[in-house]
């Protein structure tokens, strides 16, 4: 027993020994705000940040380097960086947000391997030229058919800006689908699925562009979102040849209609059109349609629109002997006053309106209403700066990614 407890004491005065040298990794890290520079606040000058330039963290002199730097949004989101292999210079590699705070946390270790920390809080400078963007249509319950729109305040047409614009305008559907913006022009986007909306989906749209570089000294502004909810699929398939209507409800018929479309010289487009807005009653003129201004002028009830040029399903009890068998309207659909009222409250905004078998037109895709569903899927891609593969541009959230060190 006392052999054993000469032995063990020799060990533990020694382990006394080691235990009172230090160890650099585990000191408190020390203040490095000496040790590096950050093109962020001008040496301290209490400038902000200017968000068209990349965000730079310098070690000084020869007696330290950097060893981690990130950066985080006021949501703690990430901005992506590159950090030199000498550990002497940090640079953002996307670009930073305007009007956003940010706080940078650097760590460093001198020429002893001690650790050393700086903690920096700054504000990128307001954006000059904002984009603002309006979602569509309004919030409510709509049809299947129902494209989701957005309005751009400035019209934008590189196709690296549109990538940019693209990924920040977010569309979720539940139940969820695949779908695709596809750009109308300089200024709008129309979105869609390749179908029409799954019945009784819940749709959202919101816009995460707010402070984002676009380019061109071009910056996202704020955007309201959207809350949009379909209600039964519900299709009228107006047949010109036949001279008669079907509206199905989730794909069973729940009603066969009597009606007459336009005469000849008046066809009726064909194709797939999108209730736009109901009208219970509504002033129709000849003069409207190029005819002379004594040719007709009607109050007509019940009318469900179809195209910003005037097309309508509506009452026409004066051709009710033609309805069912000829086509003697200027390019409307027309129904008895029973039927068109049936019709009136039964269908709401966005449900779908297909004619077939008509002599006129086709109905075009984007500037007489909601052609969209007119477009094959593989075309509507091809409008997308994305899908069709215009850009390589990096995500806009790629500017919310850890750093790579």
């Amino acid at each position: 027993m006392l052999t054993c407890a000469l032995l063990v004491a020799p060990l533990i005065a020694g382990l006394s020994g080691c235990g009172g040298s230090p160890d650099p990794l585990s000191a408190k890290p020390y203040d490095a705000a000496d040790q590096i520079s950050f093109s962020g606040d001008g040496d301290g000058d209490g400038r902000k940040a200017n968000p068209d330039e990349p965000l730079e963290v310098t070690a000084k002199g020869d007696d330290s380097r950097i060893t981690d730097v990130t950066a985080t949004d006021a949501a703690g989101r990430y901005v992506r960086g590159e950090l030199t292999d000498d550990g002497r210079h940090w640079r953002s590699t996307v670009p930073l947000a305007a009007g956003a705070h940010y706080t940078l946390k650097v760590s460093t270790e001198d020429s002893n391997g001690a650790p050393g920390r700086r903690t920096v809080d700054f504000t990128t400078s307001s954006a000059h030229r904002l984009l603002k963007v309006t979602f569509g249509p309004k919030a409510g319950e709509y049809g299947v058919g129902q494209p989701v729109t957005a309005k751009l305040s400035r019209p934008v047409k590189d196709p690296s800006a549109r990538a940019v614009i693209e990924r920040a305008l977010k569309v979720d559907a539940r139940p969820a689908v695949e779908g695709v913006w596809h750009w109308v022009d300089s200024r709008n986007l129309h979105y869609r699925p390749q179908e029409y909306w799954p019945a009784h989906a819940t749709i959202t749209v919101h816009s995460n562009l707010k402070g984002i570089r676009i380019g061109g000294g071009l910056y996202g502004g704020e955007a309201k979102s959207l809350r949009l909810t379909t209600g039964d699929r519900l299709e009228a398939l107006t047949d010109s040849g036949t001279h008669q209507m079907t509206v199905k409800r989730n794909g069973v018929p729940i009603r066969t209609i009597p009606i007459t479309t336009g005469m000849p010289g008046f066809d009726t487009r064909n194709g797939i059109k999108v209730i736009l807005a109901k009208e219970s009653a509504v002033r129709m003129t000849g003069a409207s349609i190029g005819l002379g201004a004594g040719s007709y002028n009607l109050m007509v009830y019940w009318a469900a629109r179809v195209t910003e040029s005037g097309e309508y399903v509506h009452a026409a009890p004066w051709s009710t002997g033609s309805q069912g068998y000829a086509n003697v309207s200027h390019g409307c659909t027309g129904m008895s006053t029973a039927n068109a009222q049936w019709f009136f409250n039964t269908v709401r905004l966005g449900d779908i309106v297909q004619v077939v078998h008509s002599n006129g037109e086709d109905m075009p895709t984007f500037d007489n209403g909601y052609g969209d569903w007119n477009m094959a899927w593989a075309d509507w891609r091809k409008g997308s700066a994305i899908a069709s593969g215009q850009s390589d541009a990096a995500p806009a959230d790629s500017a919310r990614l850890r750093p790579q060190v």
